[in-house]
């Protein structure tokens, strides 16, 4: 009930925001004598600010046209390499072909789309082979496709690790470090040689109970039926998911914004000063990183309700008793697979040592084979994207491919 509310709230309000988007743009207009006014400045930064607070966000564009290459341009083209129900695994592809490490991005599925990775695959993409698993707003899935959980995500890990291997390095970002670990154990365990050369690790919940943050500790103090009883719901008529169970994704913005919400309100009051006083990159810089973390996407229930069971609350993969189909997660049975962790110091998402956990669990490979970085300053985000990442984190992976390609 409260999903089809939500759809009929931001039906009522699609008028009000197309005409306050269109008095921003008549104010603003280079036609009109009047645009450098104080009044139409003000005119304008409400008419915006309004719009932009409640309009609808749509899946945005990877935007990753070309990239700089030994300095030449070489030009990035898209394609779909694998097309399951819940994700496509896309190859960004380089106009001529380059002897580089086989690269796969996992993304996270924990309420973004996968272009949240933008700044992480347009670096990579200088020194590897890139492919990224693209994952599928649920409330876009036909109920006859199928339903989707936390074992079928491990199962797509395999058939994508498969897929490309042999020689392929796996990189997962904060949610899908837990499964990552998982598949890749499990093909271990089995003596697969599709088992991937390294995988590196940033900032993900692999023991949960190291270092608890808001997120551990919300996790904690509700139970499972609490989370099935009140954070899942059917999707509306008007999407092709019609009647699926999902964890919706408007759920997930609003806990996101009650983590930090002085943060977010500070950051449109300065937006909003932005507009009045006319500095137009900080507010292009304000419209960028909004307009990613306010597009959200809908999770499966059954996905959303298995990781909280599984990583949040019964710590299945730390304690050694995670089934899946009859198998046991074994990590310790990874002998040829390299392993680096990577933490942010200032992370309040995913705590200090969540990640570096997997050392202890994958006692089978050797200890040269093995590298953590904490990364000093740096919060969740600034793992995987921004100046330090790409100075700092991102040279030191480069190097640990190389060394285990």
């Amino acid at each position: 009930m409260l999903y089809a509310f939500h759809e009929f709230q931001r039906a009522m309000m699609s008028p009000a925001v197309f005409l306050a988007d269109a008095l921003r743009q008549s104010v603003s207009s280079p036609l009109n004598p009047f645009r450098a006014f104080p009044v139409s400045r003000t005119i304008a930064a409400n008419s915006e600010l309004f719009s932009r607070l409640m309009q609808r966000y749509h899946k945005p564009d990877w935007d990753i046209k070309e990239v700089e290459i030994d300095g030449e341009s070489v030009e990035i083209l898209q394609e779909v390499s694998l097309e399951k129900p819940f994700c496509r695994l896309v190859h960004f592809q380089k106009e001529r072909e380059l002897s580089q490490p086989k690269l796969l991005i996992v993304a996270p599925l924990s309420g973004h789309f996968a272009t949240l990775l933008r700044d992480t695959v347009r670096t990579a993409l200088v020194d590897h082979d890139v492919w990224v698993t693209d994952w599928v707003d649920a409330k876009m899935v036909p109920v006859a496709d199928g339903d989707f959980d936390l074992e079928n995500y491990v199962e797509y890990v395999q058939e994508f690790i498969r897929h490309l291997s042999p020689d392929l390095h796996v990189m997962s970002v904060c949610q899908p470090t837990v499964p990552v670990l998982a598949a890749i154990s499990l093909m271990a365990s089995r003596g697969e040689e599709s088992c991937p050369r390294s995988m590196i690790m940033m900032g993900g919940p692999i023991d949960a109970r190291r270092s608890p943050t808001a997120v551990n500790k919300f996790a904690d103090e509700h139970s499972h039926t609490w989370f099935a009883n009140q954070m899942i719901m059917r999707v509306p008529q008007n999407y092709p998911g019609h009647t699926r169970r999902v964890y919706p994704g408007f759920m997930q913005h609003a806990s996101f914004l009650a983590m930090n919400p002085d943060r977010h309100l500070n950051a449109h009051w300065e937006f909003y000063n932005y507009l009045m006083q006319g500095d137009g990159d900080s507010a292009e810089a304000h419209r960028q990183f909004y307009d990613e973390y306010n597009a959200v996407l809908d999770m499966a229930a059954n996905y959303y309700l298995d990781t909280v069971r599984v990583v949040f609350q019964q710590f299945l993969l730390p304690k050694g008793k995670w089934v899946i189909n009859g198998e046991k997660v074994d990590p310790s049975a990874i002998r040829d697979t390299a392993l680096f962790t990577i933490e942010g110091e200032l992370d309040d998402i995913s705590g200090n040592g969540q990640t570096e956990a997997a050392h202890s669990l994958c006692e089978g490979i050797a200890k040269k084979n093995k590298k953590h970085l904490l990364a000093k300053s740096v919060g969740h985000y600034g793992i995987f994207s921004g100046r330090k990442f790409r100075e700092i984190i991102y040279p030191q992976i480069t190097r640990f491919i190389s060394r285990h390609n």
